[in-house]
């Protein structure tokens, strides 16, 4: 399969995925019982201004209609409008999206820097000392950072770095320094996974017979580790940081709102609670784009790496 092909096939099945999940969202959504109009404008909301959101919402129309008027907003790049006002020619979905992004975008990189950073010296260092009680105490983390869940470690960051010792600003507080506990918060399961599997991948490469080679050779051990093991064991740790980059994004929904920043995840939060349809269905859709967007650039550099790949 020549990578032409194998490029519009992955972006065959991304758009499909991202069809399914705008599908879902959209299901789900009117499954859910209540009025989402009493929560735009309240109950006590005249009739005209409950009449004139109800319209916005497309709600004054069949579900297949409302689906079809999601979908031309997709085209025309305003996802809807946000349908607070009931206002037509209100702010869009695809403004306030773009006026968080960029908060979203942020932590979740410094999430992916923090876990690179704790993880592969921790994996390298588990795997060099391996069956000692530094593999052992290793593991003890990894498998913590792994089995705390962000709800429990981001209360437990804010109470550590910002009540106990006051390093750090706390929930609500912006500027550079405001976002190292979120991102401490977001890239610590990341980091555990990291960990166990640079240590799983150093250990298969140090009994690789290039690896022996080099050290009979007389090569200096750390010329020998950086240069011929690390330099291999890091292909699938690439792999996973790639992919999992879209799960941070998952991660930082719970985050920014335990931290009350502005985001992707706290929109998402709050047009929920708002039954805000447009919102929901918009950032979703985003960031599903995001994870597909992710996983294909990952997918085009493994299939121009290894042309075996294009045949799955």
């Amino acid at each position: 399969m020549t990578i032409g092909s194998f490029l519009i096939r992955r972006l065959g099945s991304g758009a499909l995925a991202i069809l399914g999940a705008s599908i879902l969202t959209f299901a789900f959504l009117h499954l859910v019982p209540g009025d989402p109009v009493d929560h735009l404008a309240g109950g006590d909301a005249p009739p005209g201004v409950r009449l004139k959101i109800e319209h916005c919402m497309g709600l004054d129309r069949s579900l297949p209609a409302q689906f079809v008027g999601f979908l031309g907003h997709v085209v025309d790049g305003t996802l809807g409008n946000q349908c607070r006002s009931g206002d037509p020619a209100g702010p869009t979905v695809a403004a306030r999206i773009a006026e968080v992004m960029p908060h979203t975008l942020a932590l979740a990189v410094c999430g992916m820097l923090v876990a690179i950073v704790l993880a592969l010296p921790l994996g390298v260092i588990a795997a060099i000392r391996r069956g000692t009680w530094i593999d052992t105490a290793a593991t003890v983390v990894s498998l913590s950072g792994i089995a705390v869940p962000q709800m429990m470690f981001a209360p437990l960051l804010i109470l550590w770095g910002f009540i106990t010792l006051g390093w750090f600003p706390g929930p609500t507080e912006v500027g550079p320094a405001a976002i190292v506990l979120p991102a401490l918060a977001v890239g610590t399961h990341l980091m555990a996974m990291l960990a166990r599997m640079t240590r799983s991948s150093m250990v298969e490469v140090l009994g690789e017979d290039y690896v022996r080679t080099a050290r009979a050779k007389g090569l200096p051990e750390g010329r020998v580790l950086a240069l011929h093991a690390l330099r291999n064991a890091l292909l699938p740790v690439i792999t996973v940081v790639g992919l999992q980059f879209g799960s941070l994004l998952s991660g930082a929904i719970i985050i920014e709102n335990v931290f009350s920043r502005p985001g992707l995840g706290s929109t998402l939060i709050d047009a929920i609670k708002e039954r805000n349809y447009p919102v929901v269905q918009g950032t979703v859709l985003v960031i599903a784009v995001i994870y597909v967007a992710v996983n294909l650039v990952v997918d085009l550099a493994y299939g121009l790496a290894d042309p075996r790949i294009r045949r799955t």
